[in-house]
């Protein structure tokens, strides 16, 4: 095999870099995601990469797909508005190439399944789980988190993540002027419905409650990752965004006008 590699940005998992493929842990959800990811491979969305089963050390074996990730401090190329554009983009060409998807008889998920199940949530579309190349996002990795569920699930949370839509006062926080402008951009790239536009913000809200607690439960359960998440006080600052959200949901919301031919989806 070929020498391996720590990957930085794994988040709470150990990953390495192995020749041209990617080496992680499984779970129970391993299965499905594989089936999942061999979906997005045979309706030709090449923003995934492709699995290739399982190692002699009970990996899952992934394609490297080559380019960067942008962690916390963002870079500068990861804030633009041509890359938060090309991110929505991104996540409606892979929503839409999860329709039809039959997932395995018993399959399990990460978390449960959100109703309604419209599509297959990433259910962690951030920076971080990007791959830009030329400043632009090329692909979405680690598909630990998937999990049936409606658009607007994803998009509230990936566009929490890119706009960013959190307190101006957090490290690469933005004037709520330009996050209502920045969302506005995000919604019409992934080019939401008009019902969807209304629930985003609240969504987004819910969406970081439910991270919060599921960050309490893992640390409370012995989660090493998780309870470092808890002690750096990243469920402090989740609550404080939440808290942004409740603050500016009308001015946000109003910046949703969305109207598209899509709008039925």
């Amino acid at each position: 095999m070929a020498d391996e590699e720590v990957l930085a940005g794994g988040g709470v998992n150990h990953v390495v870099r192995a020749g041209e493929t990617v080496r992680r842990p499984t779970g129970p959800w391993t299965p499905a995601v594989h089936a999942l990811l061999g979906h997005l491979a045979a309706r030709g969305f090449a923003g995934a990469p492709r699995s290739h089963g399982i190692d002699g050390k009970g990996r899952e074996i992934l394609d490297f797909v080559p380019g960067r990730t942008a962690d916390y401090p963002l870079p500068g190329w990861a804030r633009s508005d041509d890359a938060l554009v090309a991110a929505g983009e991104l996540l409606r060409r892979y929503h839409d190439a999860t329709a039809g998807f039959e997932a395995p008889p018993g399959a399990e998920w990460y978390f449960p399944a959100v109703s309604p199940a419209e599509v297959i949530c990433h259910g962690d579309v951030a920076t971080y789980n990007c791959v830009f190349r030329e400043g632009l996002p090329v692909a979405f990795i680690d598909f630990d988190t998937a999990h049936p569920g409606p658009r607007v699930w994803d998009v509230a949370y990936a566009a929490y993540r890119f706009v960013p839509l959190t307190d101006p006062q957090h490290a690469d926080g933005r004037p709520v002027g330009e996050q209502t402008r920045r969302l506005s951009l995000f919604a019409g790239a992934y080019a939401l419905g008009e019902e969807d536009c209304g629930a985003l913000v609240e969504t987004a809200r819910a969406r970081l409650e439910h991270l919060v607690r599921h960050m309490h439960e893992r640390a409370a359960a012995g989660d090493e990752a998780f309870a470092g998440h808890v002690a750096r006080g990243d469920d402090v600052l989740y609550e404080c965004d939440v808290a942004h959200l409740t603050r500016h949901e009308a001015v946000l919301r109003r910046a949703l006008t969305c109207r598209s031919p899509r709008s039925g989806h």
